[in-house]
């Protein structure tokens, strides 16, 4: 077995869900699920078949995104992952819990716009997702001007009142 360090390539700000589903016809139910949940909503999706022809099945709404989730499926190469990439001024916190929903939607790994690696193991058989890392490392606790920048940050951008 060897593990596998791979870096998602995106642009700084891009959001993405990155997950393990189980069947060919996910692609197709994440798709409907998506537009259902954000009328108008841009993305793009692929999905790691893993038996069959073991191609990179994806959909989407947008080329830019669609790009992004096939490129970096194909890298990700794990059977059964799926990636979408959320286009500008969409959210996994507005599509999160509709997808987990999605019936063939084993887990999620992440959904973040951090830089991100998934860790791979690769065996004769083919490849897993053991886990991601997020981000960065903590740097310590928040303080009274930390709290404070949280609360006006989170109501800035809408999502508190």
């Amino acid at each position: 077995m060897q593990l596998i360090v791979q870096k998602i390539d995106k642009p700084e700000a891009v959001n993405f869900i990155l997950g393990q589903t189980h069947f060919i016809k996910s692609v197709e139910d994440i798709h409907e699920t998506l537009v259902a949940t954000v009328p108008g909503i841009q993305f793009g999706v692929a999905f790691c078949e893993a038996s069959g022809k073991c191609l990179v099945r994806w959909s989407g709404t947008d080329p830019a995104m669609i790009e992004l989730a096939q490129k970096n499926a194909q890298a990700i190469g794990a059977g059964h992952s799926f990636i979408i990439f959320l286009g500008d001024g969409y959210f996994p916190l507005n599509v999160l819990n509709t997808v987990k929903m999605v019936p063939e939607v084993c887990r999620i790994f992440c959904a973040t716009a951090n830089p991100t690696e998934v860790i791979l193991a690769e065996t004769e058989q083919g490849r897993s997702v053991l886990g991601v890392v997020d981000g960065f490392c903590a740097n310590g606790i928040e303080g009274n001007d930390d709290i404070q920048w949280r609360k006006n940050f989170l109501r800035q951008i809408g999502y508190k009142l």
